[in-house]
């Protein structure tokens, strides 16, 4: 038979490298893999694991949202593992700093016209080697369309 360690096999497995082949992620995950290594650093080790994450678990994050939660932190970088999409919804940005993988033409745009910056991980990196004062922001991961049609089905009682 198989020989199993002592307690049976593990249930519970984590990523330890992104599944994407995209070059640019690969060097980012070694830039963050040397200072989660060399700094010791939470801030570093959440970016890294973030950086790991399916499409699903990386959202979206709009500019609204990010403007609300930055609101009284101008001051800070705020940081998103993921998009930061634009939102016509919103007429005022105020200047912010934001760092994420990517960010769609027309935020980028918004917050750079605002006298904002938009700066990669790498960036980042050096500005804040130490996440030091910085907000670690998540998009909403339940917002997806296909969340909506979780659960039982409607009509069953507690649906």
């Amino acid at each position: 038979g198989i020989d199993l360690v002592a307690g049976g096999k593990s249930k519970k497995t984590k990523r330890t490298a992104p599944k994407s082949d995209d070059i640019y992620l690969k060097l980012l995950v070694k830039l963050y893999r040397f200072l989660v290594r060399r700094t010791g650093s939470k801030f570093n080790a959440v970016i890294l694991k973030r950086l790991f994450m399916s499409k699903v678990n990386k959202p979206p994050l709009s500019l609204s949202r990010l403007i609300q939660y930055m609101k009284g932190k101008e001051d800070k970088i705020a940081v998103v593992v993921g998009t930061v999409t634009d939102d016509i919804r919103v007429y005022e940005v105020p200047a912010l700093k934001v760092t994420a993988l990517r960010f769609t033409e027309t935020a980028r745009a918004r917050i750079e016209k605002a006298g904002g910056e938009c700066l990669t991980f790498d960036q980042l990196a050096l500005r804040a080697p130490l996440g030091q004062n910085t907000v670690l922001l998540r998009g909403p991961k339940n917002a997806r369309e296909a969340v909506k049609h979780f659960g039982p089905a409607p009509g069953v009682p507690h649906s």
